[in-house]
C-alpha cells in the first residue's frame, strides 16, 4: 500500500469509509480554473456534509480547505482560501481517490464554516412537545469574565480573528465591520470606499470574537453596555499597522469597527491625487502663503488628511518648523513634530494647540476643527503670523465658512484669516485590467450632464470584472476637488452673514468648478463611471 506523503489529512479516514488501498493509478492532482467565491450558506452546508466529515477539522483549518462536492466529471471540488502546497492536493487526491479541482473562497468564510460545523456536531436538547410548563423566560446571555477570556484565547478563535485582519489587508480594505445580528456576526470590509460582505461567523462565536478584539486592543472585556475605543499595533513582515478599534452596544450584542492605518505607507505627492492642473497650481500658490488658514472639507474617509500631508510634504524643508496635532497620527513624516491627542489625560486639540504656539512653529496642522475652542486658537495662530492647515466635515467648500460661523467664530475673524477652502470626494477608478468602452443609459448621462460644460467626444468606460478587481470593475480611487479662494467679494459676503447659496454662487462665478463638474470631466475621460460620480456628488442635485 502506497503511503501518503506528509501528515494524513483524515486523522485517520474513518474505518467504515476507508478503502483497502488506493487504486492502481490516481490521476495527477492539478488545480482547475478558479471560480467565483462560494456563498456562506454553501460553505456551511459543505462543512457539515459527508465529504468534509471524512477529513479531520484540524487538517481543514490548518490548510484552509473545504471539500464541497463531486462534479459530474468525477472531480472533487475543493474550496481553498490560499494557494495550496502540491503535497496537500496530493493527499486529498489519495484520500478521496479522485482528481481535485480547486475553487477560490474567502479564507475567513472557510474558517467560519468549519467552526460552525464543529459547534453543530454537539448534541442539542430539543423539546419533545409543547406544554405550558415548557415556556421559560430566557435571561440575557451572561458569560463571566473568565469564560470570555477563555473563549477569546481558544486557538480557532485567535486564528479566525487573525485571518479576518490578514484578508482585509490582502483586499486593501480600510475598515473591518463586525456587526452583531440575530443570527450572529456579519463581517464586512470597506474596500475603495464601499462596504462588501465577507462572511458570517456563527452566533456562538460572537462573544469570543468580540472579546478577542477587546483583548488585542487592551479594552475591558466585561463591559458590554458602554461604547469603548482602543488601538491595536500590529507588525506584518516589515509593515507596521495601527488598527483603531471602536466598539458600541447594539440590540443583538456589540458591534465593532476596525480602521486600518498602515504606518509604513508613504505620503502621496499632490500631483498623484487627481487634481486638475489649474486647481493644483492654485492650491500650491495658497499653501505657500506666509500666514492664514487653509481648510480641506469633506465627509469621513474622503482623503482630507492625505491631501494635507501632500501639502506638508511640499513645504517640509530644513528652514520650516512644522508641528501637527492629530487623532491619530496617520502618517509618520521625518522632519516634523507630530502630536497625537489623548483626551483621557486632557491632551485635546485645543490643549495641544496652546502648547504648540510656544514651540515657535512656522506651519501648524490641526487634524480637525471639532469645536469653538480649537477654531479660536487656530484663528489666533493665523493672526499672529502662522500658517494653519485643518479639516472640517462639510458637504462642499463654500459650507466651510458657514460652518465656522456656526461654531461661534465671529464672521470678521473668518474673513480675515481663511485663505481658501478645498472640498473633495473620492471616486472609484475603473479597473485597468478589464476596462472596456461602453455607452451609459441616456437617463444617466442626462442626469450627470445637467448644468455641466459640453465635453466633445466623451469616452465612457467601465470594468467588466476580473480577478484584479474581485469582480467589481473598480480598483483604486482618485479625488474630485473644488477650490474656493477667498476674494475680497467673498470676505464681504462672510462679514455680512450672507446665505450659503450666495457664497456658493459667487464662488462659481469667480471660477470654482463644483464637485459634480470635476466628476463629469473624469467620467468623460474614462477614469471613473457616471454611476460613481452620481453616488458621491448626489447632494449637489438638491443645490
Amino acid at each position: 500500500m502506497t503511503r501518503l506523503r506528509g501528515r494524513s489529512p483524515v486523522g485517520p479516514v474513518r474505518a467504515a469509509e476507508s478503502s483497502p488501498g488506493p487504486p492502481a493509478q490516481v490521476p495527477a492532482p492539478t488545480p482547475g480554473p478558479a471560480e467565483p467565491p462560494r456563498a456562506a450558506a454553501d460553505l456551511r452546508a459543505a462543512a457539515a456534509g459527508p465529504l468534509a466529515q471524512r477529513v479531520s477539522p484540524k487538517y481543514l483549518e490548518e490548510h484552509c480547505v473545504l471539500p464541497l462536492a463531486v462534479a459530474r466529471s468525477g472531480e472533487l471540488v475543493v474550496a481553498a482560501g490560499a494557494p495550496l502546497d502540491p503535497t496537500v492536493i496530493d493527499e486529498l487526491c489519495w484520500t478521496f481517490e479522485r482528481r481535485v479541482r480547486l475553487v477560490e473562497a474567502p479564507a475567513a468564510e472557510i474558517h467560519a464554516a468549519i467552526l460552525s460545523a464543529q459547534s453543530q456536531a454537539a448534541p442539542e436538547v430539543q423539546a419533545s412537545d409543547l406544554r405550558g410548563s415548557d415556556l421559560v423566560v430566557l435571561a440575557d446571555e451572561a458569560e463571566t469574565i473568565d469564560d470570555l477570556r477563555a473563549l477569546a484565547n481558544q486557538a480557532p478563535v485567535i486564528k479566525l480573528v487573525n485571518v479576518l485582519i490578514l484578508e482585509a489587508l490582502r483586499a486593501r480594505a480600510s475598515d473591518i465591520h463586525l456587526e452583531a445580528g440575530a443570527d450572529g456576526l456579519r463581517v464586512r470590509y470597506r474596500i475603495d470606499g464601499v462596504l462588501r460582505e465577507i462572511s458570517h461567523p456563527p452566533r456562538q462565536y460572537q462573544a469570543a470574537v468580540i472579546s478577542r478584539v477587546k483583548i488585542m486592543a487592551g479594552l475591558n472585556i466585561a463591559e458590554r453596555r458602554l461604547a469603548q475605543d482602543g488601538r491595536i499595533r500590529l507588525r506584518l513582515s516589515d509593515r507596521e499597522l495601527d488598527v483603531r478599534v471602536s466598539i458600541t452596544p447594539s440590540l443583538h450584542g456589540e458591534s465593532v469597527v476596525l480602521r486600518i492605518l498602515d504606518r509604513g505607507a508613504g505620503v502621496r505627492d499632490l500631483a498623484e491625487l487627481g487634481m486638475p492642473n489649474r486647481l493644483l497650481e492654485d492650491f500650491q500658490q495658497l499653501i505657500r502663503q506666509p500666514h492664514g488658514i487653509i481648510l480641506v472639507t469633506g465627509p469621513t474617509g474622503s482623503g482630507k488628511t492625505t491631501t494635507l500631508y501632500g501639502a506638508l510634504d511640499r513645504l517640509n524643508q530644513p528652514g520650516v518648523k512644522i508641528v501637527t496635532v492629530e487623532d491619530p497620527v496617520e502618517y509618520q513624516v521625518a522632519g516634523t513634530t507630530q502630536i497625537p491627542v489623548n483626551p483621557k489625560i486632557g491632551l485635546t486639540f485645543a490643549a495641544a494647540l496652546r502648547s504648540i504656539l510656544r514651540h515657535d512653529p512656522d506651519l501648524i496642522m490641526v487634524g480637525e476643527m471639532r469645536d469653538r475652542e480649537t477654531a479660536e486658537i487656530a484663528i489666533q495662530a493665523a493672526l499672529t503670523g502662522h500658517l494653519v492647515f485643518s479639516t472640517l466635515h462639510t458637504n462642499d467648500a463654500p459650507s466651510g465658512v458657514t460652518r465656522m460661523v456656526d461654531m461661534g467664530i465671529e464672521p470678521y475673524l473668518v474673513a480675515a484669516t481663511v485663505l481658501g477652502i478645498l472640498g473633495q470626494r473620492l471616486v472609484r477608478v475603473v479597473c485597468y485590467s478589464c476596462a472596456e468602452d461602453f455607452q451609459p443609459p441616456p437617463d444617466v448621462v442626462t442626469h450627470a450632464a445637467a448644468g455641466q460644460p459640453d465635453i466633445p467626444k466623451p469616452r465612457f468606460r467601465r470594468g467588466k470584472g476580473c480577478d484584479a478587481c474581485s469582480g467589481t470593475g473598480y480598483r483604486g480611487r482618485t479625488g474630485l476637488y473644488e477650490l474656493m479662494r477667498m476674494s475680497e467679494e467673498q470676505r464681504a459676503l462672510v462679514v455680512k452673514r450672507a446665505p450659503l447659496a450666495e457664497v456658493r454662487a459667487l464662488a462659481q462665478a469667480q471660477g470654482m468648478a463644483p464637485l459634480r463638474a470635476a466628476g463629469w470631466a473624469k467620467a468623460c475621460a474614462g477614469i471613473t463611471t457616471l454611476e460613481e460620480v452620481l453616488r458621491v456628488t448626489r447632494d449637489e442635485v438638491l443645490g
